[in-house]
């Protein structure tokens, strides 16, 4: 047990990393927060786009979901930082990382509305109709809101899952949570630090992770 406290517990080689430490957590926050803040709408954006069947952009859109879902994040993040150059678009690691993560979970949030958005009776289109909504405002006031609630549970956990990816970035040298703290711990010699940074990721995901389950929960459909 005292080996297991000295190796893994021993918060005191600490003292000299913690402004470090709160750095990189600070920036895996904010990581975490663009990828959800630009991943859901584009993915929302994506569906309503795709809702309005016009052929050429469906398709494009199909492609832009079947590819964004199937490469790996971190393929994708080193395509967008040392790849993009090439093309005249230099990104910094960062950026890269955000925008990578972002673009999947578009494509997994595009799905997951779009799955809603048929899951909604087809009632429910007649009968904006029938009042004289026109198509967009069928779907603005009718259709959407009832998409989005069925949407959250899965989306939640998605996001969540995708967010963690921000420990990617340290690919490119983002200077996130998991990199600082693989840092200290080869120059301390100690793992402690990997043990700070995993006691910072559930400080971070936890709440969001139970805040998911209490969604799931308000918005699941009543028992018979």
């Amino acid at each position: 047990m005292d080996q297991i406290v000295r190796y893994f517990f021993d918060f005191s080689l600490m003292s000299a990393y913690w402004p470090d430490i709160l750095r990189g957590f600070l920036i895996t926050v904010e990581m975490s927060i663009l990828t959800i803040v630009i991943g859901i709408p584009l993915g929302l954006a994506l569906a309503v786009l795709r809702l309005y069947g016009i052929r050429p952009l469906n398709w494009l859109i199909i492609f832009y979901i079947d590819f964004f879902r199937s490469i790996p994040q971190l393929v994708l993040i080193v395509l967008a930082y040392f790849a993009l150059p090439y093309f005249g678009l230099v990104l910094e690691p960062f950026t890269a990382t955000v925008l990578a993560l972002a673009i999947v979970l578009s494509a997994f949030a595009e799905e997951i509305f779009w799955a809603g958005i048929n899951a909604v009776p087809k009632g429910q289109w007649e009968a904006g109709r029938s009042t004289g909504l026109s198509f967009t405002r069928t779907l603005a006031y009718i259709i959407l809101p009832q998409v989005v609630r069925i949407s959250i549970p899965p989306l939640t956990n998605r996001a969540i899952g995708i967010s963690k990816g921000t420990t990617l970035g340290s690919v490119v040298a983002v200077p996130e949570l998991l990199n600082v703290t693989s840092s200290i711990q080869s120059n301390v010699a100690n793992p402690t630090a990997l043990t700070v940074g995993a006691l910072l990721f559930l400080l971070l995901f936890l709440p969001f992770v139970r805040f998911t389950r209490w969604l799931e929960h308000a918005y699941a459909h009543p028992r018979s």
